[in-house]
């Protein structure tokens, strides 16, 4: 009943336990060094910044509610009023402020950071000022704070301890007070691995080509401004003909250093002599296609091939098929998000507020890339063969989808159709 084996157990204490546990033999992306160039690279390079965008904003702008499936009403309502959330199949109260309160959107955006360093921590606090337990806030925990992270020989986390601020010891959270989110955890390594892990060799080879191309415009873009002067006199003696060399020269390289062109730009030359802009002779290696290619793979780690569609990868017509694996993958993020979430937010909250026997309901996302679009014929042909009924809430819904006021009673006309029905009868 006990295990034998063991997921962690390197040897190594500190922080080099932590690297040794990612396996990552590159010394410029072992941890603590990985959170630097990470950074660098989503806030430096477009191509980076587009693929982490398309990952994360559908998540964040896909619909998130509560199940609250086989739970009690007050139970569910509890949860969702904590998180923000609207409970599914039922219309959503805003609350009456939101100053103070738990930011679900915030803490996403926060969570989806795991994709860029690999792991992204929080700290539950919660509130009974009012006599009942409350989530007051789910507090983010920075990469660049953690000092350790002490995990046991099953692989399970221990505890979270970060480095002290201004001259204060660590501080040490258990990991009853912790929501992990981790991307692609394997064993005890609890760093993770970054999305942008197999694009660091592209983003470094792309930076060089990028640096090369515009050293290149720069340094050939106009040509090099080269002045020869005239032929020397016949009847000089050598060291008059020596010093007649030297002060050509220097005048020479006076001219091509101010060179310049404009308006009332020129330059005076003596009879015989030549000033002229050189280019380069032959053909400038074409820098374009490696940094193409380079992009086309950054994408490609993402399962985001449509960002390239369209220059020289293909056409638009592909986008549906590439699309398809792309919102697969977006699906399986969010599953995993609301996964740790059930299991680290909601049910602790369940257990704290309520008891440890009591159901809890579940955060659900909605599928993203799965939804039919709503047009006034679906809605018809959907009322007519009777598979749906209008009431309240689907009038209030079709009001707000397609972007019509809020239904008013008291300035509600009465259908020629109905009026027809009731004088029939």
């Amino acid at each position: 009943m006990v295990e034998i084996g063991y997921q962690s157990g390197s040897g190594v204490s500190g922080w080099g336990a932590l690297a040794a546990e990612t396996h990552e033999t590159n010394p410029d992306l072992q941890w603590p060094n990985s959170i630097d160039v990470f950074d660098r690279m989503r806030r430096e390079d477009t191509q980076v910044k587009s693929v982490l965008r398309a990952v994360t904003l559908p998540i964040m702008r896909t619909e998130w509610v509560i199940d609250g499936t086989g739970c009690r009403p007050e139970v569910v309502e509890h949860v969702a009023r904590d998180l923000g959330l609207k409970v599914k199949g039922e219309a959503f109260q805003a609350p009456v402020r939101s100053k103070g309160r738990f930011s679900f959107q915030e803490f996403l955006r926060l969570a989806l950071l795991e994709l860029v360093y690999g792991h992204s921590f929080f700290e539950q606090v919660y509130d009974q000022s009012d006599g009942e337990t409350h989530l007051r806030k789910l507090a983010w925990r920075p990469p660049r704070t953690i000092a350790d992270i002490e995990t046991a020989t099953d692989g399970g986390l221990v505890a979270l301890k970060q480095a002290g601020a201004n001259g204060k010891d660590d501080v040490v959270i258990p990991v009853d007070r912790l929501v992990v989110f981790t991307n692609e955890r394997e064993g005890a390594n609890w760093l993770g691995e970054s999305l942008l892990r197999s694009a660091y060799k592209m983003w470094v080879l792309k930076d060089r080509v990028l640096r090369i191309q515009a050293l290149t415009a720069e340094r050939n873009g106009l040509g090099m401004p080269v002045a020869t002067s005239a032929p020397p006199p016949e009847d000089a003696s050598f060291d008059e003909l020596k010093a007649w060399m030297d002060e050509q020269i220097a005048a020479n390289l006076e001219l091509v250093k101010n060179a310049r062109a404009g308006e009332s730009a020129g330059a005076s030359i003596a009879h015989g002599a030549k000033f002229e802009f050189v280019g380069v002779s032959g053909d400038l290696p074409d820098t374009d296609k490696p940094i193409r290619y380079y992009d086309e793979q950054i994408a490609r780690g993402v399962l985001a091939h449509f960002l390239n569609l369209g220059t020289e990868t293909g056409s638009w017509a592909l986008g549906s098929t590439f699309a398809n694996f792309f919102t697969d993958s977006l699906n399986a993020v969010a599953q995993h998000i609301a996964e740790v979430t059930n299991q680290h937010v909601i049910e602790d909250l369940v257990d704290l507020a309520f008891s440890e026997d009591e159901p809890a309901p579940k955060l659900v996302p909605a599928a993203i890339g799965e939804q039919q679009p709503v047009t006034a014929e679906s809605i018809r042909a959907l009322v007519e063969c009777g598979a749906i009924e209008v009431d309240e809430r689907l009038e209030a819904w079709l009001r707000e989808r397609f972007g019509a006021p809020v239904k008013d009673s008291a300035t509600t006309r009465v259908r020629p159709a109905q009026v027809r029905a009731e004088g029939a009868a």
